[in-house]
């Protein structure tokens, strides 16, 4: 196994929230990484997604599902039944849960 650098894990990170940014038709305003001990991610009104360092070190269809979730509130402000709608059209896997690992662990599930 390779093991990345703290810098090359942000980067993958970052790279891999523009990507699935773009294919949601998105722009946060900035996309952050950094040390978050309660939650795996947040977004703000003013359209900053922050991400926890520790999600690179996840499953990536946890980290996809992360991400994919606070991309949506820059679209939809609520979990709702669109934003439910929209997450299942991205993430099918998503409606069995087994993506929401972080309900069970140390972290709680992703909010914002």
């Amino acid at each position: 196994m390779i093991r990345r650098s703290a810098q090359e894990k942000q980067s993958a990170i970052k790279e891999k929230t523009r990507r699935w940014a773009k294919r949601i038709k998105v722009q946060p305003t900035q996309i952050r990484v950094q040390k978050m001990t309660r939650k795996w991610a947040s977004c703000s009104t003013a359209g900053w997604v922050s991400l926890s360092t520790d999600l690179a070190d996840e499953p990536e269809p946890f980290q996809d599902f992360v991400i994919v979730h606070e991309l949506l509130h820059l679209r939809v402000p609520n979990h709702g039944k669109l934003f439910k709608s929209l997450l299942a059209a991205y993430l099918p896997q998503a409606r069995d849960n087994s993506l929401q690992r972080g309900q069970t662990e140390s972290k709680s599930a992703p909010a914002s």
